[in-house]
């Protein structure tokens, strides 16, 4: 059965760090392209990074370029999101979710991506 699971997030002060993680199993995970998304209460979901199968690509959008780092490994299934200089906008419950492309190369944070983590909640406050 094909899971995903995220962990790592938590309350962090502004300014603060947090390293999420998205493990995957009951696939190959290097035949996907991982998406992370976010959702705060009231707001649609948005996309934040994503990383192409060999991760040789990445994408962020714009507010949090500089801030946030996308990372992967496929031989323990497991793909990262750092998290830096964290504001209090950034607050929200985190989603991986994984894209199965013939493209290694490439990954985009649009819609249609196959299979989804539960979240996990991040919350930046002081």
């Amino acid at each position: 059965q094909l899971q995903l699971v995220e962990s790592g997030g938590g309350l962090v002060q502004p300014g603060g760090s947090l390293r999420l993680s998205c493990a995957a199993s009951g696939f190959t995970l290097d035949r996907y392209a991982i998406g992370w998304f976010r959702q705060a209460p009231g707001k649609e979901r948005e996309g934040v990074s994503c990383i192409s199968r060999s991760g040789s690509s990445t994408d962020y959008r714009d507010s949090v370029k500089g801030r946030f780092t996308v990372s992967r490994d496929n031989a323990k299934m497991t793909v990262f999101l750092q998290l830096n200089s964290l504001k209090p906008e950034d607050t929200a419950v985190y989603y991986c979710a994984a894209l199965e492309l013939v493209e290694s190369g490439w990954c985009y944070l649009g819609t249609g991506y196959d299979y989804w983590g539960q979240g996990t909640q991040v919350t930046v406050s002081s």
